[in-house]
């Protein structure tokens, strides 16, 4: 085993004062409580800011966490997390390329708009045919949206798609105001965005807080347990937790090992533990010229780490370590990967010195800071490990908005440090991010085998056979790495006792299913 050096870490505890709204005689509308003076304000604590309001142009979950209450699918997954027709009245599949989909009415856009089928052809179509946007591999599966009439569409896909009513339930298909955006112009509504969703847009102050208020003519009704939800900004762990413990905070996300049990031991406070749909790795460059395009060194790397270490001590046993990105609960998870991983540097060493680097060499890893459960002390521990075969890494610290937009460029060197959740619960989101046209001049990984099997499954309206091409995606690449999968991260969440909210798997913070105590 790896042998920890054990650093203390100094913490820089601090709490905001509360606002106190003033008096009035409606009392519980206006100050925000209960009549029995109970706050209706929920505040969650997250360690990164979101990315912006366009939906279609991020793959982030926190992100997605947030606009999930203000934009509604198609389709979503209820308790049992099986999906179902959402803002969809119901549907029908007419052919393997076909899907006819008809939409509830009376449901409105935050503006007072009506909901119509020119909304789901405006929002679908931008996010298939533009392929600068970020989500647009997800979606470019669609051909066309037709219009049959104002609450019924047919959804038209280039070859078959099996996955598409799971596309239609995430979130770059959350529905956009066509009529609202083309007189206003995009950068207007990215600045006042709105959507059906249950709580609509207050304010956005960057890198501080995001705030929400409930849509008084949601179709479900009004979300009446909550007059104000405020998502506030704060990357530093001891912040989050000291916000939590001393009432400035109802949720606080990714709680370190350091302090769950002072959370859990607080009077008022309590920590909620789930296995999460995001695995980390790293994305190491097979861009020629790059020692990481040699597969031996890959999978020296990949000997290297002790997941089994990074789990234990970094993690507190919060992670459990596996070779693919395609975890337990999503449509072709392979277990025989799952819970395992590869360790021994004798290996190691030996494929170094067979690719031609029996003294090693230098690297860059990017890695973000207070993005992932304890990602600073894993990055850390991961230099030290490549270290005892010889390889020197240098390792950058990245805010998280800075990391991404190294990333949306495609400067990241030799390696980057990255969580991949899946909101869509089917392998194919995560194995698509082995297609080689998805990967060019990012990270240039190529694969014909995997290519092929990608091209196949996307068109296998078999699930039996669908599920074999997945799971041997996974199999070449725990062979061919070019990602070095770590570990699928537990989720760690700080709760006041006032409020009832489990963390699902997803990491999605739906405040609908969020209430009072």
């Amino acid at each position: 085993m790896f042998v920890l050096i054990v650093l203390a870490a100094c913490t820089n505890n601090s709490s905001t004062e509360n606002e106190q709204p003033a008096e009035t005689e409606e009392g519980t509308k206006e100050t925000g409580t209960t009549s029995n003076g109970e706050s209706k304000e929920l505040t969650i604590a997250i360690g990164s800011d979101m990315l912006g309001f366009d939906i279609h142009n991020h793959n982030n979950t926190s992100t997605e966490s947030i606009h999930q209450n203000m934009f509604d699918y198609l389709f979503k997954r209820d308790e049992n997390n099986e999906l179902q027709p959402w803002l969809a009245e119901s549907y029908e599949i007419l052919d393997d390329m076909t899907i006819e989909i008809k939409l509830k009415q009376g449901v409105k856009f935050h503006n007072g708009d009506e909901f119509k089928a020119e909304d789901v052809k405006f929002t679908l179509e931008r996010v298939a045919t533009d392929e600068t946007l970020k989500e647009n591999p997800n979606y470019k599966q669609i051909k066309e949206v037709k219009i049959i009439d104002d609450y019924t569409v047919q959804i038209i896909t280039h070859a078959p798609e099996p996955s598409i009513i799971h596309r239609l339930s995430r979130l770059g298909s959350g529905m956009l105001p066509k009529k609202y955006i083309e007189e206003n112009g995009w950068d207007y509504f990215l600045e006042n965005p709105i959507g059906t969703g249950p709580y609509k847009y207050v304010e956005w102050v960057r890198d501080d807080r995001i705030v929400m208020e409930p849509f008084e003519d949601y179709f479900q009704g009004k979300v009446g347990e909550w007059d104000k939800v405020t998502f506030r900004i704060i990357p530093e762990d001891s912040t989050r937790v000291s916000e939590l413990l001393t009432g400035g905070v109802d949720i606080a996300t990714n709680i370190p090992p350091a302090d769950w049990e002072r959370v859990e031991s607080n009077e008022g406070t309590s920590l909620k533990q789930e296995v999460s749909n995001r695995t980390l790795f790293i994305v190491l460059r097979a861009t020629e010229g790059y020692p990481t395009a040699d597969v031996r060194v890959r999978q020296a790397i990949d000997y290297a780490i002790d997941d089994g270490t990074l789990t234990e001590f970094a993690l507190q046993g919060a992670g459990i370590p596996t070779l693919s990105m395609v975890g337990p609960g999503n449509f072709g998870h392979e277990a025989s990967l799952y819970d395992t991983y590869n360790y021994d540097l004798e290996k190691a060493k030996q494929l170094l010195e067979e690719a031609g680097y029996s003294d090693g060499f230098e690297m860059t890893l990017h890695a973000p800071k207070g993005r992932y459960l304890q990602d600073a002390e894993v990055a850390e521990l991961i230099v030290g490990m490549l270290a005892q075969v010889g390889i020197t890494v240098n390792l950058e610290f990245m805010e998280w908005s800075n990391f991404v937009e190294l990333r949306n460029a495609n400067e990241n060197k030799d390696a980057y440090l990255l969580g991949l959740g899946n909101s869509m619960y089917d392998g194919a989101y995560s194995v698509d991010w082995y297609r080689s046209t998805r990967m060019e001049g990012h990270t240039d990984y190529k694969n014909e085998e995997i290519d092929q099997l990608l091209a196949d499954s996307q068109v296998n309206m078999d699930p039996a056979t669908r599920e074999i091409q997945i799971q041997e995606i996974q199999k070449i690449v725990a062979e061919d790495v070019p990602h070095i999968n770590l570990y699928l991260e537990k989720i760690n969440t700080g709760v006041s006792d006032r409020i009832n909210f489990t963390p699902t798997s997803d990491e999605m913070l739906y405040v609908p299913t969020i209430t009072r105590n």
